[in-house]
C-alpha cells in the first residue's frame, strides 16, 4: 500500500510517500523537508502568525500536488506542538483540509511520543530487546519515550524544543554564559519532570531524532554535506557528541551558516537544539552509571511512524 505522512513540527514540515509491505516494513517513494517556522513568536503570542501559516499553507500545497502525482492511497497529516499551544489553530486547520482534503490531526504529546518511537526503533535489529530511550527534540517540545522491541513502556512529552528555547533563552549571536545557564537550569527542570514518568536510570541504549540531533550528529563526523545515510544509525561515543553540541553553540550564526551541512532553516536555532541534547546526554550518562556510553542517530522518526500508522 502507498501512503502518505505529513509530519508538521514546529520548525519544518516533512513529507515521506512510502510503499507499505506486508512486513510493515517502508520504501521510501519521496521523502522531503521545508523549514516553515510554523511556531514562530507562538511561544509568545499564543497564536500563529500570518506570514508562519502562509509559508505552511505554500509547503502544503507543493505536498498535495506531490500525493496527486504519485496516487497515495492513504494520507496521514500529524501536528504537533505549535498547533497544539496556538489559539487560532482553526485556521490552520480549515486551511490544511481544503488543500489536501484530510483533516490534520494535532496529536497528543503521548501519542506523538508513540510515533517518534515506532519509527526511530526501526534502526535496531529487529531481535534486540535492549531498554531503548529516544529522544525526539523538535522545535517546540521533546518527546521522551522509553520501550522494548515494538512496545513503549514509558513516554513524556515536555515544551522545550529549538525554536522555543532560542526565542526564550539564547538571544545573543552567539549565546552568552549567562543565557546558556539560564537554559540549562530550564533544560534540567524539564528532564527532572521527564524522569518522573520515564526512568532515565533503566536505558540500556538512547536514539537520537529529528534535525537538531542529525545535524549535531553531521557536526561531530565532520561530513563534507549533509549525508543522511552516514548519519542513520551512527552510533558515536556521547563524548564525541557532547563536543559537537558545545562547538556548534558557541559558533556564530555566520560561522554555523558556512558550514556543508547546515540546513539554513536551522542556522539560528541549531545552538538551543545543540544545548538541548548535550543535556540530555549529560543527564542519562549521570542517570545510568556511565553504562550508556554512545547514543545512536536515526533519520527514521515520527514521519516514518505517521506512514505506517497511516497503513494500519
Amino acid at each position: 500500500m502507498r501512503t502518505a505522512a505529513i509530519d508538521c513540527g514546529t520548525n519544518s514540515i516533512r513529507l515521506l510517500i512510502a510503499d507499505v509491505d506486508g512486513g510493515a516494513g517502508l520504501t521510501d517513494v519521496v521523502r522531503l523537508m521545508r523549514v516553515v517556522r510554523l511556531g514562530e513568536g507562538v511561544d509568545a503570542t499564543g497564536e500563529l502568525g500570518e506570514q508562519a501559516l502562509k509559508r505552511t499553507f505554500d509547503a502544503v500545497d507543493e505536498y498535495a500536488g506531490l500525493i496527486r502525482e504519485h496516487d497515495a492511497e492513504k494520507v496521514r497529516f500529524v501536528a504537533t506542538s505549535a498547533t497544539r499551544d496556538a489559539s487560532n489553530r482553526d485556521i490552520f486547520v480549515s486551511g490544511v483540509r481544503e488543500r489536501l482534503g484530510v483533516e490534520p490531526e494535532v496529536v497528543s504529546g503521548d501519542e506523538e511520543a508513540g510515533l517518534s518511537f515506532s519509527g526511530a526503533a526501526s534502526v535496531l535489529p529487529s531481535d534486540a530487546d535492549d531498554s531503548v530511550l529516544v529522544v525526539d527534540l523538535g522545535g517546540g517540545s521533546t518527546e521522551f519515550v522509553v520501550g522494548s522491541g515494538n512496545r513503549v513502556t514509558a513516554a513524556r512529552s515536555m515544551d522545550m524544543g529549538c525554536v522555543r528555547f532560542t526565542e526564550r533563552f539564547l538571544r545573543s549571536d552567539p549565546p552568552t554564559e549567562a543565557e546558556v545557564a539560564e537554559a540549562v537550569e530550564e533544560i534540567n527542570r524539564m528532564i527532572d519532570q521527564a524522569h518522573e514518568v520515564v526512568d532515565l536510570a533503566s536505558v540500556t541504549r538512547v536514539i537520537g531524532v529529528a534535525g537538531s540531533i542529525t545535524t549535531v550528529t553531521a557536526h561531530a563526523l565532520e561530513l563534507p554535506e549533509y549525508q543522511p545515510e552516514r548519519i542513520h544509525g551512527a552510533d558515536l561515543d556521547i563524548a564525541q557528541i557532547d563536543d559537537a553540541a558545545t562547538s556548534l553553540l558557541n559558533l556564530t550564526r555566520a560561522e554555523r551558516a558556512a558550514l556543508p551541512y547546515m540546513h539554513p532553516g536551522r542556522v539560528d536555532v541549531i545552538g538551543a537544539g545543540a544545548l538541548i541534547w548535550r543535556t540530555i546526554l549529560r543527564r542519562l550518562v549521570d542517570a545510568t552509571e556511565g553504562r550508556v556510553r554512545t547514543a545512536i542517530a536515526s533519520e527514521h522518526d515520527i514521519l516514518d511512524g505517521i506512514a505506517l500508522s497511516a497503513a494500519s
